[in-house]
């Protein structure tokens, strides 16, 4: 209620000021004709004003300001994957069975424009992402989640990932992930229905991963090159990646 009793109050203001700087002109030059023509003419250009601030110039800030958002949500996905979403992606990838059939589309190069990237999400869209829960080692995937929570904790509180639904629902997966660990006492023990379970767990943090690394590699390789290069030499598909270039 106060917030609008002061923009009421503002209003009233400039509407006053304007009345008494019209009575000002008039006293000074006693000529009504002029003060209606000058008004006239300023209401006359007001729908122009208006399209100029609120169509033109008002969209060229906001867009200013959303590219300035999604740079900042980028760095805190470039956070993620270098602290978590890499080595979690190359485990769980190494368990994949079907791997060898894409394995070769995701290896990203510097040649890559949006064509390339456009048809591997496509191919990525209709992929199973299965993970073979027998090679997986649950309680080494508990030990390196839970050593990370208080990291990814803090990259929830981040309030530029309301811009981004996909990279909040891919946190959201790998929390449920680990919350969902942290309640086993005996991973050696759980029987084939619990395992069963836990696979959709890992499979759907896995296919959210793979997703949202593809989308942050043409981040990179559209704005930041010497990162790109980085990343690429840190492949997780890619079995002779290496960081020391040769």
């Amino acid at each position: 209620m106060k917030k609008y009793n002061w923009l009421l109050f503002f209003v009233g203001a400039l509407i006053l000021s304007s009345i008494l700087l019209y009575v000002l002109h008039y006293l000074i030059f006693r000529d009504v004709n002029h003060i209606f023509i000058y008004m006239i003419g300023d209401i006359a250009f007001l729908p122009i004003e208006v399209l100029l601030v609120t169509l033109i110039i008002h969209r060229l800030l906001n867009m200013q300001e959303r590219r300035s958002k999604m740079n900042k949500l980028n760095m805190v996905i470039g956070a993620f994957f270098s602290k978590v979403g890499t080595r979690l992606l190359t485990y769980l990838s190494d368990c994949d069975p079907d791997l060898e059939s894409i394995r070769k589309d995701l290896i990203v190069s510097k040649e890559w424009g949006d064509p390339e990237f456009t048809r591997i999400n496509e191919l990525l869209k209709a992929y199973d992402y299965g993970v073979d829960m027998e090679k997986v080692d649950l309680e080494g995937v508990r030990e390196f989640l839970t050593g990370n929570m208080n990291f990814m904790i803090r990259l929830l509180e981040n309030p530029v990932l309301l811009e981004h639904e996909y990279f909040t629902e891919l946190l959201w997966a790998v929390f449920h992930l680990t919350e969902e660990l942290n309640n086993r006492e005996d991973m050696k023990s759980l029987p084939d229905t619990d395992i069963e379970h836990l696979s959709g767990d890992v499979k759907r943090a896995y296919g959210l991963l793979v997703r949202e690394w593809l989308f942050y590699m043409k981040h990179l390789k559209d704005r930041y090159p010497y990162l790109f290069s980085l990343a690429m030499r840190m492949n997780p598909f890619d079995q002779e990646a290496s960081v020391i270039i040769k």
